[in-house]
């Protein structure tokens, strides 16, 4: 017996060169705002586990907090377009596409003027081309 519509899978998006060209300004914000507070959880994180032990809070457990909720919508914001984060520290995403008919990923680092590069899904970045 098969799952109900609404609980299979969505199919994966497969972006075009300019679909992901097009997202590129929103990512590169999103990004940044990951990266920052990525170091600011890594800044607080003795200071919170020490405050917590010794009092249950404070305005670093706060700060963390808030940290934590911004990776977590903005990962959630680009995971729902399809874009697949593999890096916040680097900056570095793939975009689901086709080339020559066969599955690849389009790939991007925050830094890039432009998506220029692509991989098989098997190699990761390792086996990134110029397009």
């Amino acid at each position: 017996m098969s799952p109900p519509d609404d609980l299979e899978p969505a199919p994966e998006r497969r972006f075009t060169l300019e679909e992901a060209e097009a997202t590129l300004p929103e990512l590169r914000e999103a990004l940044a705002r990951m990266q920052e507070a990525r170091q600011t959880l890594l800044r607080t994180a003795e200071r919170v586990k020490e405050v917590v032990a010794g009092n249950g809070g404070g305005p670093e457990n706060q700060e963390s907090r808030d940290a934590a909720g911004t990776l977590q919508t903005e990962v959630e914001r680009i995971s729902a377009q399809g874009i697949i984060l593999r890096d916040v520290e680097s900056g570095l995403v793939d975009f689901p596409a086709e080339r020559d008919g066969r599955e690849v990923y389009l790939c991007w680092r925050l830094g890039e003027d432009h998506v220029a590069h692509w991989h098989p899904p098997e190699t990761g970045i390792s086996g990134r081309q110029p397009l």
